[in-house]
C-alpha cells in the first residue's frame, strides 16, 4: 500500500476532514499498535487509541508536515507507553508461579521481538540501557528517521546519533562475545 500521507492530507486534517484523519490513522495505527506491543504494553490496541485522540486533539497546531505528524505521533506513543509502565509499576501485582517458576506466557515484547530477531540478537538488545534500547527498536523495529527518533524521544538529533552509535557498539560486542562462547565463526 502507497504512503497516503502527504502536506495536503495534514492541512485537511487540521480542518477535521474525516477522510483526511482516516488516512493518517490507516497510515501509523499499525505501526503505533507495533511500537506499543514492543515495549511492553498488554493492550496496545486501546493505547493506540488513546494516542490518536491525543494526535487529533494537537493536529491544529501541528507544524512540521508529514514529518512533524510522524515525529508528534510517537512522542505521544512513547508518553503513552511511559505512563502505562509507571502505572504498571505503583499498582499491587498479581503473580501465579508454577513449579518451575517461569511465567505462564512471553511478554508481548517477547513475541514481538521473537518473530524478527535472532535469539542472540535479542539478548543483546536486552542487556542495552533503556534509553539505548528504545532508540533501536524506533530506528530499526519502527523504522523511524534519527529526526523524527529525536523528536519521539525528546532528545537532540546528536544524542540521537551517539545513542544509536553506542548501543550498536555494544550488541557489536554482546554478539562477538556470544559467537567466541558458542565457538562460531
Amino acid at each position: 500500500m502507497a504512503n497516503t500521507l502527504n502536506d495536503d492530507v495534514i492541512l485537511r486534517a487540521q480542518k477535521s476532514d474525516p477522510l483526511a484523519l482516516r488516512a493518517i490513522y490507516e497510515d501509523l495505527a499499525g505501526k503505533v499498535v507495533g511500537y506499543l506491543r514492543a515495549r511492553g504494553v498488554d493492550d496496545a490496541e486501546a493505547a493506540c487509541q488513546e494516542v490518536f485522540l491525543a494526535l487529533f486533539s494537537s493536529l491544529p497546531t501541528l507544524q512540521g508536515g508529514v514529518d512533524g505528524l510522524r515525529a508528534l505521533t510517537y512522542s505521544i506513543a512513547h508518553s503513552r507507553q511511559v505512563d502505562y509502565h509507571r502505572k504498571r509499576a505503583s499498582a499491587p501485582q498479581h503473580f501465579e508461579f508454577l513449579e518451575d517458576d517461569s511465567p505462564l506466557e512471553p511478554s508481548a515484547q517477547d513475541q514481538v521481538l521473537s518473530r524478527y530477531l535472532s535469539p542472540a540478537v535479542e539478548r543483546a538488545l536486552a542487556e542495552l540501557p533503556e534509553l539505548q534500547r528504545e532508540c533501536i527498536i524506533l530506528r530499526t523495529v519502527v523504522g523511524l528517521s534519527i529526526q523524527e527518533t529525536a523528536a519521539a524521544l525528546e532528545k537532540s538529533e546528536g544524542a540521537i546519533k551517539q545513542l544509536q552509535r553506542r548501543a550498536l557498539e555494544s550488541m557489536k560486542k554482546s554478539l562477538s562475545s556470544a559467537k567466541e562462547v558458542s565457538g562460531l565463526d
